[in-house]
């Protein structure tokens, strides 16, 4: 049984927002839990608040055996900005943690080294913000007004990351590996807010439970590949 990874952030974790309790905590059935209960081997690199340059860091310092997949999550954290910066000057323009341009590079870069570690790369989405949820969450304790003075529209937040998503699927297909797309997954779902946390962001538990569900499909097409 071959060893798989995963470099990510809060979402490959299986990060949410517990409101009775006001915390994050990780989702007891998560996607690396059920992967594990289906018979895979899994290594988690997954980290809250990680990016793609800190991982790809992390992914050239750590050891690895070839043979299993390399699912690659980002984009989540790379795509945000200095909430506060944009709160103190609204006239001044503010670049994400990582500059798309930076997010592509670093993304191509981690599937190649994958590749060249003999790990089959799989690229992953972010999943959908939920804007007005993450605008009422991002602006707390800071100027709500000077924030969408900057942003314009609320659902600007959404457009913005959209790009990142975008990324993640050129650079998937320019590179030839293959990608799992579970924002288009959770847009398919009709009631989306449903399967989001009330911070906007990070899948529920219901939401996570339709993630994982993507991830044992792509499993189950894998096994019948390899066993044909």
């Amino acid at each position: 049984m071959p060893l798989n990874y995963i470099w990510g952030d809060s979402i490959g974790q299986g990060i949410y927002y517990r409101e009775d309790i006001g915390r994050y905590r990780i989702c007891r059935r998560n996607c690396v839990q059920l992967l594990r209960e289906n018979g895979l081997e899994i290594e988690s690199h997954a980290i809250m608040g990680c990016t793609v340059e800190k991982g790809l860091e992390d992914f050239c310092a750590s050891e690895t055996v070839p043979g299993g997949a390399c699912v690659i999550e980002y984009g989540g954290n790379d795509c945000d900005l200095d909430w506060q910066a944009v709160s103190d000057d609204p006239e001044k323009y503010h670049e994400a943690k990582v500059p798309l341009d930076v997010f592509r590079e670093k993304l191509r870069r981690f599937v190649r080294g994958a590749a060249e570690r003999q790990l089959r790369p799989v690229l992953v989405t972010p999943p959908p913000i939920l804007s007005d949820r993450y605008f009422s969450w991002v602006t707390e304790g800071k100027s709500a007004e000077h924030i969408l003075r900057y942003l314009g529209d609320r659902e600007h937040i959404s457009r913005w990351q959209e790009r990142y998503a975008s990324a993640v699927r050129d650079v998937s297909e320019q590179e030839g590996c293959r990608l799992l797309d579970i924002r288009s997954r959770l847009l398919d779902e009709r009631d989306l807010p449903s399967l989001m946390s009330a911070d906007g962001i990070h899948p529920n538990e219901k939401g996570y439970a339709v993630m994982a569900d993507c991830f044992l499909k792509m499993l189950g097409r894998e096994r019948e590949k390899n066993a044909g």
